[in-house]
């Protein structure tokens, strides 16, 4: 099992991005999803959840701001950032259920300038 991670970049404060996570390998199930960020210097925290039923879960500096989703048919979690604030720059990190284990993404970068 895979999670390839894109979308990332450098953006304005303000602007929007998506990220992407595509799962591949040999898949039986998915369960919960969610993105985390890690920024220079700093802990690893979460951003957002999606549970098998689409209930969702966000951290307090992004509600109303970020909305996670998820496509299972294309086995993809995605991330839409919206009103970003240089706050937010990090590296981006998908962490997904697969099979009953939980499998993390490489790191995508996203970079809010003032």
């Amino acid at each position: 099992v895979q999670l390839q991670a894109s979308g990332g970049g450098l953006v304005q404060a303000g602007g929007s991005l998506r990220l992407s996570c595509v799962i591949s390998g040999s898949i039986r199930s998915i369960g919960a999803a969610g993105w985390y960020r890690q920024a220079p210097g700093q802990q690893r925290e979460l951003v957002a959840q999606i549970f098998v039923g689409g209930i969702t879960n966000y951290g307090d500096s992004v509600k109303g701001r970020f909305t996670i989703s998820r496509d299972n048919a294309k086995k993809t979690v995605y991330l839409q950032m919206n009103s970003l604030k240089p706050e937010d720059t990090g590296a981006y990190y998908c962490n997904v259920g697969v099979n009953y284990r939980h499998y993390w993404g490489q790191g995508t970068e996203v970079t809010v300038s003032s």
